[in-house]
């Protein structure tokens, strides 16, 4: 008789434990009990045919942070639509609404027309711009505006995190498009050309993502999964063999020269006060009479030192060729502007060269563009 209770009695533990896990389970699944220990997840809510579905790692809710300050860009010169991009409001005041986009989405533009997330349209002035940052910023009357970015920082970013974009690909009919990917690279060397120039003038620092972007993007917002603003997307390498290689400038870097872009300074960039040929363009040394001996493949070669300049001033002449900045290698004029540029006007720098197959160094005080 003992036996058959003590049969008993496992057999209601055991059950009691299979009934209280089905009734957990439900309770888990189809009750809104534990809808925020799902929300802390990062599990969205999504109802479908009338089911509810927990979708998990959704960016739904990090997109709702950012759409409504995303706005689609058109520029225009004498009335003909030359360009469009994205940009998205990071401040506002008072009266206004700020935003930012790349300079070459609005670059030479006599107007430029938002249209924001509800459909408004509106007449944006451009404040401010600098060429060799590629960076605008525009502004609008402060009742266009319903949303203002999250700005957040690149510098803790993980290779593999997860980020997004919201832009404008391909013109309207696109207009507010999400795209998803991973940070796949920081602080890339990639070159450009400013001024519609065929040569590479220029060195960005930037961010390498594969969230699929296109023509239309340029100026709109990378995003981290937070829906905060790491990044302003630039541009992308385009070629048939090249898929899913997006760039963007870091924020912070754009954050440091906003005040400037504001009140439509020029940026006062240091200058070195010489005119330039890459020691490699051959063509180019002959036009101007300059021998360079064929082993140096890598440097800038001075043309002419301006009079007055902090390069006149410490001796450089037509034919040195420029190889390091400051012990950083110089590979030519795009790099030389990169390393020049992460200084000041009236700062002195350290310049290596080559004059007669003999290196020398001597100290040079930069100029100011301004």
């Amino acid at each position: 008789m003992k036996k058959k209770e003590n049969v008993k009695t496992i057999f209601l533990i055991v059950f009691s434990f299979v009934m209280g896990g089905i009734i957990m389970f439900a309770l888990l699944k189809w009750t809104p009990l534990v809808s925020e220990v799902l929300g802390t997840s990062g599990e969205t809510m999504v109802t479908r045919n009338d089911t509810q579905v927990y979708e998990k790692n959704s960016l739904a809710a990090a997109v709702d942070k950012i759409y409504n300050a995303v706005a689609m860009v058109s520029a225009y010169q004498e009335d003909t639509l030359t360009s469009t991009g994205s940009a998205f409001v990071y401040k506002t005041d008072n009266k206004y609404g700020y935003l930012l986009t790349n300079y070459h989405v609005v670059d030479g533009a006599d107007k430029v027309v938002l249209t924001m997330s509800d459909d408004t349209e509106t007449e944006a002035t451009v404040l401010g711009g600098d060429e060799y940052l590629d960076l605008a910023v525009l502004r609008v009357d402060k009742s266009n505006v319903s949303m203002v970015a999250n700005i957040g920082t690149s510098e803790d970013m993980k290779l593999g995190d997860t980020v997004f974009t919201v832009g404008t690909p391909m013109g309207e009919e696109y207009r507010g498009t999400v795209t998803s990917g991973i940070l796949s690279g920081k602080d890339r060397m990639v070159s450009v050309s400013v001024s519609n120039s065929s040569s590479s003038d220029w060195i960005m620092r930037v961010l390498q993502f594969d969230a699929s972007i296109n023509p239309g993007n340029s100026g709109g917002p990378l995003l981290n999964a937070n829906g905060e603003v790491i990044g302003i997307c630039s541009l992308k390498l385009v070629d048939d063999e090249i898929e899913g290689m997006g760039f963007a400038i870091p924020i912070e870097y754009a954050m440091n020269h906003i005040e400037s872009l504001e009140n439509g300074e020029e940026i006062d960039w240091p200058v070195l006060g010489v005119s330039m040929i890459n020691a490699n363009d051959t063509t180019a040394l002959y036009r101007n009479g300059i021998n360079v001996d064929r082993n140096i493949t890598e440097g800038v070669v001075v043309v002419q030192a301006e009079k007055g300049s902090g390069a006149y001033d410490a001796g450089l002449t037509t034919g040195d060729v420029i190889t390091k900045i400051d012990g950083k290698d110089v590979e030519d004029s795009a790099y030389l502007r990169y390393e020049l540029y992460q200084h000041q006007a009236g700062d002195t720098i350290k310049i290596t060269y080559i004059r007669n197959n003999k290196e020398h160094t001597v100290n040079v005080k930069l100029g100011s563009s301004k």
